[in-house]
């Protein structure tokens, strides 16, 4: 890395360039990742649309068949996500991530010739494969290139398209639903075919669109390479640039007892996420809003709560970061879910039922790109930040494979209810609090020096190689 090429402006000056610099990042890096995201949210939860429209009466399956249609995704998924992060960083962003989108659409679309059961649970194991690569490679790219108290509004931002993606999910599949019958195909084949064909499309656009990490990205200047660098270089980022990968960094991973609270915080929210995703069409369908028949008005009752909890999780992610706290903003988003969940599970009236439904949703949502940006900030490394990323939202959507087994009992559904509340309750609340603990009493040792042995007789390489573990290295809270 060169110097600072900005020696000899005052602190107003250097202010306003850095400013300026932020705003570049921003609308080079963002709206089209966050494209992506909101299609690849479409692609991976619209057969809950798919399954209202009568897809299991065409493609015949029991109810436990279409639970393990669900249950399969999430298995390929979580498999693969620790070792897409490694290739992302091997391969670089703008050809891993347009490759991934190809296969994944390609699935997409496939899932609307299927004419059996195996065939469906084959697409939906590749396309969780595919879709491995996206939501834990795009987390850690943005983390290589802002500072650790700008993360979470970056994060919430991209993760607000899941949010969008429910809701447009509802109006999408509305409109799609009125071609039923064109081409001999039904309503819920086109859902498919017509949102993988999109999705193909804009991969070959990603070609073009994706940037690179900041060591080699083409749309900056030689300089304001080098302001990124320097600013990731202050926030004790010293990886970000040129670090060649060593196993060392997965050893770090595995031993960090960072790792396992991080993997225990995410199953909070991301369970009662893909309940709600999947399955929030089905609750709003039994409820007495309107007649069950009338499909196109049941999914869009869904829209609502999904945007206002878009709304939500932008908010908390400007305040997180304004406030540099993260453990407690979580600990008060569990109480939102939970008490969003009590209400469905313990009325029947359909108002309040679906007044639960917002504040479950806002619970949930906010909540994931929060504890993402927690587990970033404290985990410095850029591989092992890959790694660890990869792990936890591995482990997180492993338990999806829960939340394809819990809604049974309509239309009251207390045992999925009930889970969800547990899961908020216990691993996003109660985890949040004994993580928070954890990185307090760590940060109490490094500010009093007890851990400054660490740095005894050790070169400059082998101080940057120490990470997270560097004693100068303050977690945020």
């Amino acid at each position: 890395m060169g110097g600072d090429p900005d020696v000899g402006l005052s602190a107003a000056e250097r202010a306003a360039v850095d400013r300026k610099l932020v705003r570049r990042l921003d609308l080079a890096l963002l709206p089209w990742l966050c494209f992506l995201y909101l299609l690849a949210f479409l692609d991976r939860t619209n057969i809950g649309n798919a399954k209202i429209d009568n897809m299991t009466n065409e493609v015949v399956m029991s109810n436990l068949g279409y639970s393990a249609t669900l249950m399969i995704f999430f298995v390929a998924y979580a498999s693969f996500e620790a070792v897409a992060n490694v290739l992302l960083k091997r391969m670089r962003p703008s050809i891993f991530l347009p490759l991934i989108m190809i296969g994944w659409g390609t699935c997409m679309t496939a899932m609307g010739f299927v004419q059996n059961w195996s065939g469906l649970m084959a697409t939906r194991f590749f396309l969780g494969m595919f879709e491995s690569g996206l939501y834990p490679g795009v987390n850690y790219f943005i983390s290589c290139w802002y500072r650790r108290d700008e993360f979470a509004l970056r994060a919430a931002l991209f993760f607000s398209f899941a949010a969008l993606a429910g809701s447009f999910g509802g109006l999408l599949a509305a409109a799609i639903q009125k071609m039923d019958g064109i081409g001999g195909l039904a309503g819920w084949r086109w859902i498919f075919i017509l949102e993988g064909v999109l999705t193909i499309v804009v991969a070959i656009a990603s070609f073009w669109m994706v940037q690179d990490f900041p060591d080699t990205a083409k749309f900056l200047s030689e300089a304001d390479r080098e302001r990124v660098l320097l600013r990731l270089d202050r926030d004790k980022q010293s990886s970000a640039h040129h670090e060649k990968f060593k196993m060392l960094y997965v050893r770090q991973a595995l031993k960090d007892k960072k790792t396992w609270l991080a993997m225990a915080v995410f199953m909070g929210p991301i369970m009662p996420l893909y309940s709600l995703s999947l399955f929030l069409p089905t609750i709003i369908s039994n409820l007495s809003f309107t007649d069950p028949s009338q499909i196109i008005k049941n999914q869009l009752l869904s829209v609502p709560p999904y945007a206002v909890a878009a709304l939500v999780t932008i908010t908390v992610g400007v305040l997180s970061d304004r406030h540099r706290k993260r453990g407690v903003y979580n600990m008060g988003l569990a109480g939102v879910g939970v008490f969003g969940f009590i209400l469905l599970a313990a009325s029947s009236n359909p108002i309040v039922q679906y007044l639960g439904s917002f504040f479950g949703a806002v619970g949930i949502y906010a909540s994931i790109p929060l504890t993402i940006a927690w587990v970033a900030n404290n985990t410095e490394g850029s591989y092992k930040r890959g790694i660890v990323l990869g792990l936890v939202i591995g482990w997180g959507n492993l338990n999806g494979l829960v939340s394809c087994n819990i809604w049974f009992g309509a239309p009251r559904f207390l045992a999925g209810h009930i889970t969800v509340i547990v899961y908020l309750a216990l691993f996003l609340g109660l985890g949040s609090y004994m993580f928070r603990r954890y990185l307090y009493f760590q940060n109490v040792d490094r500010k009093q020096g007890v851990l400054d042995y660490r740095l005894t007789g050790l070169t400059k390489v082998e101080i940057t190689d120490l990470g997270d573990a560097n004693p100068e290295f303050l977690y945020t809270l």
